[in-house]
């Protein structure tokens, strides 16, 4: 990787700008909750962008926050190389760093307290069973976090660009969930969101499951279902990040941040599962982004080893 801190920073906000136009994907194509705890088809679920002008905000934001967040060094600077956008999306990182931290949550909406409980405490299944050094807790005041139940369908900003969003906004959204949603539900939706919240993208675009799908299937399917042209697919779905990234694990059609994708669209006609909890997978990556304990004894070289969009006035805009 380049020595060069303007070089450096500049590739950075590049690949941000890239990587924006192509990490919200709906991610639920078999809807999200209604107020009534039915399924309502027509809500979706996605990573939220930031407005075009913050992009460059938040690389630089996120730099700082965590050193880690800068591309890989299997970016070389100076090349020319082929990056499809979303292979991008891991090469600008939006984690918190691996000091214990704990985010507060807080609620758009008179929220029932026995509500609020039992989706903080969803919150917090990556800290209890995941064991990351990372937690939610619910405020009386503004939280970093602050959770809708309004319309829109599931989504969440991607990690530290929660910062950038006004305070009378929402970072997260879950349409209609009651005590009357399913547990399972609360599991599949609320624990992938707080995924996202932490910084987690999609497992779904890893190379190993997008050479499962058929294209033509995949844009019949995606027309149908999402109203997606065949570069909409391409981009969404199709394109898939580079097999060398920070994940470094194998591709996990059971992580809680992999979508369901049916079989139809599969050339061998099993479906890509997607995960309904937080798996092993899912928790030894998190305790190693997120560890409970910083282990300081380590010597110096392990320690180092949508569719849509949502805007306001910039007056509104947040300096982070």
């Amino acid at each position: 990787m380049t020595s060069n801190p303007s070089q450096l920073q500049d590739a950075l906000l590049e690949i941000s700008r890239i990587t924006a136009r192509f990490t919200h994907s709906d991610e639920h194509p078999d809807g999200a909750q209604s107020g009534d705890g039915a399924v309502d088809v027509n809500a979706g679920c996605r990573i939220m962008p930031l407005p075009d002008r913050l992009w460059e905000k938040a690389a630089k934001a996120a730099m700082r926050i965590n050193p880690v967040n800068a591309p890989l060094q299997e970016l070389r600077f100076g090349d020319t190389p082929v990056l499809e956008p979303m292979r991008l999306t891991l090469f600008v990182s939006k984690y918190w760093g691996p000091q214990p931290k704990q985010l507060s949550v807080s609620f758009m909406e008179s929220t029932p307290s026995d509500l609020r409980s039992r989706i903080v405490s969803h919150l917090n299944a990556w800290t209890n069973t995941a064991g990351a050094g990372i937690s939610f807790a619910e405020t009386a005041g503004t939280g970093d976090v602050r959770i809708s139940r309004g319309s829109g369908g599931y989504y969440s900003y991607l990690g530290t660009d929660i910062k950038f969003i006004p305070s009378n906004r929402q970072t997260m959204n879950l349409q209609g969930f009651t005590m009357s949603t399913p547990e399972s539900e609360y599991k599949r939706v609320i624990r992938h969101e707080a995924g996202h919240t932490l910084g987690f993208p999609h497992e779904h675009m890893r190379k190993a499951l997008v050479d499962r799908i058929d294209p033509a299937k995949a844009y019949t399917y995606f027309l149908r279902t999402q109203g997606w042209d065949q570069e909409m697919v391409d981009q969404q779905v199709l394109a898939p990040l580079g097999g060398n990234s920070i994940i470094g694990t194998e591709p996990d059609q059971d992580s809680i941040m992999c979508y369901q994708l049916p079989g139809e669209i599969t050339f061998d006609g099993q479906p890509i599962r997607g995960g309904l909890d937080i798996n092993a997978t899912d928790s030894a990556f998190a305790a190693l982004i997120y560890p409970k304990v910083l282990r300081s004894t380590m010597d110096n070289g392990q320690a180092n080893a949508a569719s849509s969009r949502i805007d306001w006035d910039p007056s509104e805009d947040v300096n982070v």
